[in-house]
């Protein structure tokens, strides 16, 4: 065997595993890409669906086989806004512009006041060490497992002006109050149980140098913790502006006396309305749903890393 031979047969030695180990990982990230391209397609297809219905005439939104639109209504966006066939339709673009300020107003107090309400506790419980502090934990965990339909009414009830057993409640109904006043307190259990899990991740000596150099409680939180904790902040402000963009049956139970509705309930009135045989239009229906869903989604393409990074467990990246 010639000294060339030998040096061939010991580079396919050595680089026969590494050769493997490409062809794996080609056929790992191709079979990843086709899997990652069926699940976007699947996940696509009842918003093309919703897109093309809405841009159909009524009779084929509601009749049609056909997948993609022939008609191209785009005039069914304009009909969304004021409609003078329907019956019961209310909705003009003054009553929009109403829907959509006092939404604005929701959704900007509790842009503020859940992030700082649900981060305060959720410092709590994870820098802070003070008797009971995992029972109090456990049974904040536990609310999250009520239906919400199980303090609907007692909820009610409250807010009403007689209150529980006519003893006198607050008055808050057909006021924000019941969307704004009550996330002062936490904000929900799900956010405070994200932002903790969070911190946890957040090495306790940061807190501790600042503790040793002079700094209290509330200045641990605000300058050292709070900064690291952006990504999940950012988080639980997009899950808060959708929840409040598209709610629909909070408004409905609490506002029901028409001195207040959000943006939500306009686009339902006039989504619902119907022409004069008394027939719903599909296609105006889909249009409203189009409408809703564009703010949500321009949201989730300008930050889509903040909301993979907001669920993250670990506060720092290794």
């Amino acid at each position: 065997m010639t000294q060339t031979q030998e040096n061939r047969d010991v580079r396919a030695l050595i680089e026969g595993p590494r050769i493997r180990a490409r062809r794996k990982k080609i056929v790992s990230d191709v079979f990843t890409y086709v899997l990652m391209t069926a699940l976007a397609v699947v996940l696509l297809v009842p918003y093309v669906y919703l897109l093309n219905r809405s841009l159909m005439t009524a009779e084929n939104a509601k009749y049609s086989y056909n997948f993609f639109t022939r008609d191209w209504m785009f005039s069914n966006f304009a009909t969304l806004f004021y409609d003078k066939t329907a019956v019961g339709n209310n909705a003009n673009p003054r009553a929009y512009l109403d829907g959509l300020k006092f939404t604005a107003i929701i959704i900007g107090f509790n842009l503020v006041a859940v992030p700082a309400s649900s981060s305060i506790i959720a410092y709590s419980f994870a820098k802070l060490k003070w008797a009971g502090r995992n029972v109090m934990f456990f049974l904040m965990l536990g609310t999250m497992m009520l239906p919400a339909a199980v303090t609907q009414l007692p909820l009610y009830v409250m807010y009403s002006k007689n209150g529980m057993f006519g003893t006198g409640g607050f008055g808050w109904l057909d006021t924000i109050y019941p969307f704004t006043i009550p996330n002062l307190f936490g904000g929900g259990a799900v956010y405070i149980f994200l932002i903790r899990q969070f911190m946890l991740g957040i090495p306790n000596e940061f807190d501790n140098a600042a503790k040793i150099d002079g700094a209290n409680t509330f200045q641990r939180y605000l300058y050292i913790t709070m900064p690291l904790c952006k990504p999940v902040i950012i988080y639980v402000m997009l899950q808060v502006f959708i929840s409040y963009w598209g709610d629909y049956y909070g408004p409905m139970v609490y506002c029901d006396g028409g001195q207040i509705r959000t943006l939500a309930q306009i686009v339902y009135y006039s989504t619902n309305s119907t022409d004069k045989v008394g027939t719903i239009k599909d296609n105006i229906v889909m249009a409203g749903a189009v409408f809703m869903s564009v703010i949500p989604t321009v949201l989730f393409a300008f930050f889509q890393k903040q909301l993979i990074d907001g669920v993250n467990m670990s506060g720092l990246k290794g």
